[in-house]
C-alpha cells in the first residue's frame, strides 16, 4: 500500500516536471517524463492526455490518437481526451472522425464557448468536404488544368515593375530580381508565375520516379531537408552555401510548402531555378506536396490569397510530377520519409512506381513519403498514423540488397537540424530552423564531396522574417490548435 502511494506521488512529480518542460517547448523530453509518470501510475487519464498533447506538438498524430483514446478509456467523462483526439484526427485531415470527438466535447461542456466554436468550425469543414466530393469529376474524366493554360496570352500591365521573363528562357538575372522582389514582399506577375510552373511541370514529367544523380570527382553536392514555407531561411541557405548552379547543385528533399506563410515564394524560387538549369536543382516530393495537406496547413489558402484558384489546381497537378527518391553516385539513397513495410524492395521497384497521383494511404509510395526511423529493431506502427517506423536492421538490409552506403531522409524536426541514427547508416536532415517560429531548433544541410561522398553537415540558426505568422493562411479550424 505504501509503495502504491509512493508511486502515485512520484508519478505526480514526473507530471509536474513534464508540464514545465512542455511549457519550455521541449516536447520530446516532456513525452519521456509523462511516460515515466504513466509507468508509475497507469490509471491516470491526465498523464495520457498530456502526453497526447506533446505528441500533437510534434505532429505525431498516430501516437496522440492512441494516448487520447487511452485517456478516454480510463475516464470516459474526461473531455480533454476527446478534445486531444479530435485535434489529432484533424491534423491527419480526418474531419469526420474529428467531428465526432468535438460533438462529444460539446455534449460534456455545453457552456464552453471554445468547444462551441471548434465544433462549428469542424461542422463547416465537413460540409465543405462533402460538397467538394459531390462536385468532383470522376478520375477518368478529369482534364489537365496545365493543358488549358496559355501564359503567352496573358498581358502584363505597363505599370508592373517586378521581375520579367523575356521570351521562353528563365535567366539567372530574372531569378535574382524575383528573389529580391519576394524579399521585399512584392508579388510576381501571374503570367511569369504560370510560365515557371508550367515549364517545371514539363521538366518533372520527363523524369523517372527515382532519379540518379551523378557528381563528378572533385565536385560537391548539397542536400537540404524540409523548408516549409520559411522563405527567409531558404535565402539564408543560399547566402551560406551559394545559389544553385551547375557547379553548385542542390537537392531539396520535399516539404517545400505549408506551415510557413511564404510557401509560394519558396516554391516559385525553387521552380525558377529548375527552369533556369535542370541539373542545378533536384526536387523530391514530400508528404506535404499533396492536396489533403495543402488544404489544411496553409499552402492552398496562401495560393488563393496571393494568386488565384487556377494556381491551386495547377500546383496540385505539378506536385504529382515530383520524383519520389534520388540516388547519388549509386551510393546515397535520398528520400523524404523512409523505408518500407516489407523487405526486398529494390531501387528498380521505386523507379517504376506510377507516381502521377495523390499519395495513397498505404504501399511503397505512401511509405517513401511518410515513414520514420525508430531506435528498436524491426518495424512498428507509425507515430504519425500514416506509414510505419523502421529499425536499424531494416535500413541495413535495404542498403545491402541495393548495394548502397547511406540513407538520407528529412520529414522530422531535429533540435540540431540533423540526427545520425542506425549505426551511422541513416541521417535525418531538416532545413527549417525555429520551425513554425516556436520549436527553437537549428536547420541543417549536407554537403557531399565526390568521390568519397563523406557527409559534411552544416547547421544554421533562423533569421528574422516579416511579421506574418506561420499558418496565417491555414484552415481556420486548425489555426485554433497551433
Amino acid at each position: 500500500m505504501e509503495t502504491e502511494k509512493s508511486n502515485v506521488s512520484k508519478a505526480e512529480e514526473f507530471k509536474l516536471l513534464a508540464n514545465e518542460v512542455f511549457n519550455a517547448r521541449k516536447y520530446s523530453q516532456a513525452i519521456d517524463l509523462y511516460t515515466q509518470a504513466i509507468e508509475l501510475n497507469s490509471q491516470n487519464a491526465v498523464y495520457f492526455s498530456n502526453r497526447a498533447f506533446a505528441h500533437l506538438r510534434l505532429e505525431e498524430y498516430g501516437s496522440a490518437i492512441q494516448d487520447a483514446t487511452k485517456a478516454i478509456e480510463i475516464d470516459p467523462k474526461y473531455s480533454k481526451g476527446y478534445y486531444r483526439r479530435g485535434a489529432a484526427h484533424l491534423g491527419l485531415g480526418k474531419f469526420k472522425e474529428a467531428l465526432k470527438d468535438f460533438q462529444q466535447v460539446k455534449k460534456m461542456c455545453p457552456n464552453d464557448p471554445d468547444a462551441t466554436k471548434k465544433l462549428k468550425e469542424c461542422e463547416k469543414a465537413v460540409m465543405k468536404l462533402k460538397f467538394e466530393e459531390a462536385i468532383a469529376a470522376p478520375e477518368s474524366e478529369r482534364r489537365s488544368i496545365a493543358e488549358s493554360i496559355d501564359f503567352r496570352t496573358i498581358d502584363v500591365e505597363p505599370q508592373y515593375s517586378g521581375a520579367r521573363i523575356e521570351g521562353d528562357v528563365v535567366t539567372l538575372n530574372f531569378v535574382k530580381k524575383m528573389i529580391e522582389d519576394f524579399k521585399n514582399q512584392k508579388f510576381l506577375h501571374k503570367r511569369y508565375a504560370f510560365q515557371i510552373v508550367l515549364q517545371t511541370r514539363e521538366a518533372l514529367q520527363a523524369l523517372p520516379s527515382l532519379v540518379d544523380i551523378h557528381v563528378p570527382d572533385g565536385k560537391h553536392f548539397t542536400v537540404c531537408g524540409d523548408v516549409h514555407g520559411q522563405y527567409y531561411d531558404l535565402l539564408n541557405i543560399f547566402e551560406l552555401n551559394g545559389l544553385p548552379s551547375e557547379e553548385n547543385p542542390y537537392l531539396f528533399n520535399g516539404d517545400f510548402v505549408d506551415r510557413g506563410s511564404f510557401s509560394l515564394e519558396v516554391i516559385l524560387t525553387l521552380f525558377a531555378f529548375k527552369c533556369m538549369s535542370p541539373s542545378a536543382i533536384y526536387l523530391a516530393r514530400g508528404n506535404h506536396e499533396s492536396k489533403s495537406m495543402n488544404k489544411i496547413y496553409g499552402f492552398e489558402g496562401e495560393v488563393r490569397s496571393k494568386l488565384n484558384e487556377t494556381f491551386v489546381e495547377l500546383f496540385a497537378e505539378v506536385f504529382c510530377c515530383l520524383p519520389l527518391a534520388h540516388v547519388i553516385n549509386e551510393k546515397v539513397f535520398v528520400v523524404h520519409g523512409g523505408l518500407f513495410s516489407v523487405d526486398g524492395v529494390k531501387v528498380s521497384d521505386i523507379r517504376s512506381i506510377n507516381r502521377f497521383c495523390e499519395p495513397p494511404e498505404e504501399g511503397l509510395m505512401c511509405e517513401l513519403l511518410w515513414s520514420d526511423p525508430q531506435p528498436l529493431p524491426g518495424r512498428g506502427p507509425s507515430k504519425r498514423g500514416v506509414g510505419l517506423s523502421f529499425g536499424a536492421d531494416v535500413t541495413k538490409r535495404f542498403l545491402q540488397e541495393n548495394n548502397l552506403d547511406l540513407v538520407v531522409r528529412s520529414h522530422e524536426v531535429k533540435d540540431e537540424g540533423y540526427e545520425i541514427e542506425h549505426d551511422g547508416k541513416l541521417i535525418t536532415v531538416f532545413s527549417a530552423p525555429n520551425y513554425c517560429d516556436q520549436m527553437g531548433n537549428k536547420g541543417a544541410f549536407i554537403r557531399f564531396e565526390a568521390p568519397d561522398l563523406k557527409p559534411n553537415i552544416v547547421t544554421f540558426s533562423a533569421v528574422p522574417h516579416p511579421d506574418v505568422k506561420p499558418m496565417a493562411y491555414a484552415n481556420n479550424f486548425l489555426r485554433m490548435f497551433s
